[in-house]
Formats: structure tokens, sequence, C-alpha cells
């Protein structure tokens, strides 16, 4: 199980999966064989209900309705496939997000959106948010002992956001994109890696109210 989840959070070639999935959001990649995709979907749906410890590249194979060797040879290993499937599922969290930011009018709102959306579409993703809830005690040490890869990544992200608003004027020029971004992922990150007795995150009116008091004031530098 380590070897599977280690795929979500570890560099491999110096670019994380969290950094390929970010790319693929941003340039719209598409998967164009038809097979490899219903192998992912197989795999997606083997791994939800199983998990991934208990899922072979034979259970898939069986799921996608395809032999043994074509998942094989699409997917090298066990590893690989959970990789791309975890990868898809990044893309599409990466997606929902800058499609829930749209709606927004201000920069504010768009900092409020991010947040709730961010942690509503982990914690109800079935497959990453039912990684955190049934093994936190893998997932959780990974997120943060790959020497900050994956929050460096989340950053960069959120960073650019905010860079955007500042070259549309909706924010001071004097904002420090870089901190402010990776202040609003720590606290994104540290809900997810520890749930909270006082906030329920499940309510996106409280969480909207939370980002409201604590990281829209982050938008106006002192």
């Amino acid at each position: 199980m380590e070897s599977a989840l280690s795929v979500l959070m570890t560099p491999t070639d110096s670019e994380s999966l969290l950094d390929r999935a970010y790319s693929d959001a941003v340039e719209r990649v598409d998967a164009v064989d038809e097979t490899r995709a219903r192998i992912l979907d197989a795999a997606y749906e083997q791994f939800c209900r199983m998990g991934i410890r208990r899922s072979t590249m034979e259970d898939v194979a069986r799921r996608a309705g395809v032999s043994r060797i074509t998942v094989y040879r699409r997917f090298a290993t066990k590893d690989a496939l959970v990789e791309h499937v975890v990868r898809r599922e990044f893309r599409r969290y990466f997606d929902q997000f800058l499609v829930d930011i749209e709606h927004a009018r201000t920069a504010a709102d768009r900092v409020v959106l991010g947040f709730v959306s961010s942690l509503r579409a982990i914690r109800r993703n079935p497959l990453i948010g039912g990684l955190i809830a049934a093994e936190p005690d893998l997932v959780v040490p990974s997120m943060i002992s790959d020497g900050g890869q994956t929050l460096a990544t989340v950053r960069q992200f959120v960073a650019g956001q905010l860079r955007r608003e500042q070259r549309a004027g909706h924010v001071s020029a004097d904002l420090d994109a870089e901190l402010v971004a990776e202040l609003m992922v720590r606290v994104s990150a540290s809900f997810l890696a520890t749930p909270s007795r006082i906030v329920d995150l499940d309510d996106d009116d409280q969480l909207a109210a939370v980002a409201r008091r604590f990281l829209v004031p982050m938008l106006t530098p002192r």
C-alpha cells in the first residue's frame, strides 16, 4: 500500500504527479486511446469499491472487459496504473476549481469559493477522500514527507491565480503572492490532514465564513 500511495506525492523525473495533473488541466490534455480510458474508468471503480491494496491488475482487466495483457501494455505496473488514475482525479479537481472560481465576481469571492471548492472536491472524492478517511496513517505522512513537493505544486497553482488578480488590478501589486498562497494552502492542507472539532468540514457555509474571516484579509498587504 505504501508504494501505491507514494505515487500520489513523490516526484518522478523532477516532476510530481500533481505537477502533471495541473499541466493537464491547464492545457486541456485529453486521452485519445479509448481502451486506455476504459481501463482507467474500470480501475477507478475497482479502487473505490475494493481499495487499492485489495485490487489486482486482473480485477481491473475483468471490470474493463479486456485481457490482463492489454492492461499491462498500457500500464507496466500496478503503481503506474494507480498513478494515472489518481492523476486523472487531481486533474478533475483542478478543472472544477477553475470552473468554480469563474462564478465569483470579486477576488475575495474567488478566494472563498476556491477554499470551499478545494476541501469539498478532495474530501468528497470517492478515491482521494476515501484514502484520506480510510488510511490517514499512510496518506497524511506522504503529504508532508515529500520535501514539500506536494504543497509547493498546489502553492504554485494558487500563486498563479493571485498573480492573475494582480495583473487585473483586483488586488494590490504589493501583495506577496507566493507567501499568501503558501499560507492559504497550508491552512487547507491542515484541515484535510487533521479534521477539526470546531469547524464542520461538511458545512460549506461554515467553511466560507472561515475563509472570509481569515483568508480574505490576506489579500490586503499591510
